[in-house]
């Protein structure tokens, strides 16, 4: 009845879980919600006032595909001096959220038969748009002993001439982990040796703790001709309604994946843009003070996981998610969070719902109140010695 391209997709589990969640509180449950990803703060006063000044000086018409000229610069200035690199506007394309920044390049770059690597476990949205471009899905998978870093070994034994395009997350949903230089050297040299390019989905880069840089592989020699950037305002300025991301890549695929927005979106809401150039020319110190607010979360629960018998939780180096090893329980991922919302009323999500790959832990987002932090805590350990 419907092409194969549709057919194979499947919805991401954080709706599913929020759907049960809200079936259940409309029954009078208390649940407590550590299943969707995003920032728990406000959208930041002076970016949401540019926002309705926008919309007030009759700023709500339609602009150019790739963006406006001026958010295009601002964004070009940020990731070069993040990077160390020289980008110019000509190679940003904004998008309304950083999905677009996925499939557009995908279908620009990926013919039928092709392959592409990929994290396992792993954000769900790049089975699926590989899936829709016809390539052929090849899950890589991380390892907990790695700091969630790919398996290299997996990795090259999983690369072939059909090899198209490499994609990488870092800090990464569901993880948390960040890859480090030295996996990306070789990560780099491999794309180089098979001639691939590579996707770098970096939607948490500026989410890191202890101090931590996190690296690009655009960064790397030669690599900035074979590499996308995909980011966005969502996680980092807590603009994950706005719908505001943009990729970063060669002009000549700028030129391409542009017209695959003309023909599809058309073009991101021009007040949206006009919020993001103030976003990023603005102060940054909330984003610091979020990041800051985020680890001192991050250490609370972590801590208070790890005390859990049978529990063993990783300290995740960014991102706001945690992956905690449950596989002491001898129960499935799917059954340990469908027993927990329905019996200690905590909403998570099974590291299934991001591949094979994540078979035995839980993802938990701890972008919530130290309240709900502590208070699911109680309820987790309480449920847990139950077993």
């Amino acid at each position: 009845m419907f092409t194969d391209r549709v057919s194979s997709l499947q919805a991401e589990g954080a709706y599913a879980v929020l759907s049960r969640a809200q079936a259940l509180e409309a029954q009078g449950r208390k649940i407590l919600h550590l299943e969707i990803g995003q920032p728990d703060f406000p959208t930041f006063p002076n970016i949401s006032q540019a926002g309705v000044e926008a919309i007030q000086k009759g700023q709500t018409h339609y602009s150019s595909p790739a963006g406006i000229a001026s958010l295009r610069a601002a964004i070009a200035d940020s990731v070069s001096e993040r990077l160390g690199l020289n980008i110019g506007s000509e190679c940003i394309v904004v998008g309304p959220g950083a999905k677009p920044g996925l499939f557009f390049p995908t279908l620009a770059l990926v013919n039928p038969g092709d392959e592409v690597l990929y994290p396992d476990p792993g954000f769900p949205t790049y089975a699926a748009m590989i899936q829709v471009a016809g390539g052929i899905p090849v899950p890589v998978p991380l390892r907990e002993e790695n700091q969630f870093s790919f398996d290299l070994g997996a990795f090259d034994a999983r690369l072939s001439d059909k090899t198209r395009l490499i994609v990488l997350n870092s800090p990464a949903n569901p993880t948390g982990g960040v890859i480090p230089l030295a996996d990306l050297q070789h990560i780099a040299e491999k794309a180089r040796k098979y001639d691939a390019w590579v996707m770098s989905d970096e939607i948490y880069a500026r989410l890191a703790y202890d101090g931590l840089n996190v690296p690009s592989i655009a960064a790397l020699p030669g690599m900035l001709a074979r590499t996308v950037i995909v980011d966005g305002f969502s996680k980092t300025y807590a603009m994950t309604g706005w719908r505001l991301g943009y990729m970063v890549l060669p002009a000549a695929l700028a030129e391409r994946v542009e017209l695959l927005l003309t023909h599809s979106i058309g073009c991101t809401a021009t007040f949206t843009q006009v919020a993001g150039v103030e976003a990023l020319l603005g102060p940054q110190d909330k984003v610091a003070e979020n990041v800051a607010e985020y680890q001192r979360r991050r250490d609370y629960f972590v801590a208070g996981l790890n005390a859990i018998p049978g529990v063993r939780c990783q300290v995740p180096q960014g991102a706001f998610y945690v992956f905690p090893n449950v596989k002491s329980f001898g129960l499935t991922s799917k059954e340990i969070a469908g027993r927990l919302i329905d019996e200690a009323g905590v909403a998570v999500l099974a590291g299934t719902d991001f591949g094979a790959g994540g078979e035995g832990y839980l993802r938990l987002c701890y972008a919530t109140s130290m309240e709900v932090l502590r208070e699911s805590l109680e309820k987790m350990a309480a449920w847990f010695k139950s077993l």
